[in-house]
């Protein structure tokens, strides 16, 4: 997850999974479905704006390398990258013959340093498959550059991806990059544990949540787990409730953060948690049984997660069959929060034309139905119908991102999980009131919204 000190705003460990680093977890989920991925002339088909990869763009005058700096790999990832080398950019140097892509993978660990000391040396590739978190750092050092000035149809491609992930790629007025592959959280239950305690289906509300809490307790189960109180943990129950995390232009958490419906969405969990419905291990106890293993094993009844976790289940829990829905509703609805990498083109380029061309065929059916294959969550609207098709799994998702939110995209993101996870753990321990605990973060993190490194 970027997820975590940048993860958070990406992915991380099985327990704390976020969504930026969804790549490192997603793999084993169709790597036989990869070996089919020869989909590039049957994808083709799709509606898709974004155009096919089958018509070439027009060729650069003269042979050109790209390097692309990813993290398709990570965990070991032999679909993803397989996918990518034998597939899709075989296929773009097909159309584009006067194109190579020298693709090169590198560890999610290290390539946010990577891509920090290499700007410092001027040795920058022309590419980059970036956590979302990592987008407005690189923006306000000049990194990536301002797609939406420098790519002809950014519009058209900007307008068949889903708001929320093209939020990610904003930084002050202009546009860093577009969304790759996105991700979110829903809510995955254990119908068995749900079923022992007389429940027939999975909280659709938060009411449905506080009133199944009791029942569960007396088997024993935990009514809901979650590893961790950074955004995203905690967003999806404030916006639910109908709160807000900073103000509309991103300048302020003060009277936003902890309002009084932002209170609400938090004491919900603070709640359950007094009452021994929530685990330890959402204030980082490292002890408690993860929600990868406690879910399956019915130590608890629900999790929000991502769709890398289904693979997950099928290798190490094979018989487990868990239910997904949406977040539970409050107030303010179902939200949820957005994870996932964009595409960036560096300001050191080279080859800046030829480089674009590439990031319109990233947009294509061809490449993001073969990424779905392999566990990647297309960001193209347009695809939703032929995406759920492909990958059944993903449909709970496809739709829960029609509503889910991103979190601040600022430079100083890493800092304000930070703050969040430092107060709130207070609230849960009864150090501090709610109110205390976001009060407190809003006041750590406005100075934060405005750093411009």
């Amino acid at each position: 997850m970027a997820r975590r000190s940048t993860r958070p705003l990406g992915t991380t460990m099985l327990s704390t999974v976020r969504p930026s680093r969804m790549s490192k977890l997603l793999g084993c989920t169709a790597v036989a479905a990869v070996a089919t991925v020869g989909l590039l002339s049957g994808c083709s088909s799709s509606g898709s704006s974004s155009g096919s990869s089958s018509k070439s763009t027009g060729n650069a005058s003269k042979p050109v390398t790209l390097t692309f700096w990813g993290t398709y790999g990570n965990g070991g990832n032999k679909a993803q990258t397989g996918a990518l080398s034998q597939t899709i950019i075989p296929a773009f140097e097909k159309a584009n013959p006067n194109i190579t892509i020298k693709y090169v993978d590198i560890p999610y660990d290290s390539l946010l340093q990577k891509l920090t000391t290499s700007a410092a040396g001027g040795e920058l590739p022309d590419l980059v498959r970036s956590d979302i978190g990592w987008v407005p750092k690189f923006a306000a050092l000049k990194v990536f550059a301002p797609l939406d000035q420098k790519m002809p149809d950014f519009s058209t491609l900007s307008a068949d991806t889903y708001p929320g992930s093209l939020a990610t790629n904003k930084w002050g007025d202009h546009y860093y990059g577009l969304p790759l592959d996105t991700n979110t959280r829903v809510l995955v239950s254990n119908t068995t544990a749900l079923k022992s305690a007389g429940i027939s289906a999975p909280p659709a509300t938060f009411d449905d949540l506080k009133a199944d809490a009791p029942k569960l307790a007396a088997k024993k189960i935990s009514v809901f787990a979650d590893s961790g109180l950074q955004g995203w943990n905690v967003y999806p129950w404030i916006w639910s409730a109908g709160g807000a995390v900073t103000s509309p232009d991103l300048t302020k958490a003060t009277g936003y953060l902890d309002s009084p419906a932002s209170v609400a969405g938090v004491q919900l969990l603070v709640d359950l948690y007094k009452q021994g419905a929530v685990p330890n291990l959402i204030i980082g106890n490292k002890g408690a049984v993860q929600t990868s293993d406690g879910l399956p094993k019915a130590n608890y009844a629900n999790i929000l997660e991502g769709p890398w976790m289904s693979a997950i289940w099928q290798g190490q829990y094979p018989k487990f069959a868990p239910t997904y829905s949406q977040v539970p509703a409050g107030p303010g609805g179902s939200i949820s929060v957005v994870g996932g990498e964009d595409i960036n083109l560096t300001t050191a380029s080279k080859n800046p034309d030829a480089a674009m061309k590439f990031i319109k065929f990233t947009q294509s059916a061809d490449y993001q139905m073969a990424m779905a294959k392999t566990g990647q969550m297309s960001v193209v609207k347009s695809l939703d119908f032929q995406e759920a098709a492909a990958v059944p799994a993903f449909a709970p998702y496809i739709k829960q991102l029609q509503t889910a939110k991103p979190r601040p995209s600022v430079p100083q993101a890493p800092a304000i999980d930070t703050a969040l996870q430092n107060e709130l753990t207070k609230a849960f321990q009864g150090s501090e009131s709610v109110q205390q605990a976001l009060s407190n973060a809003a006041k750590q993190i406005d100075p934060l919204l405005t750093a411009t490194h």
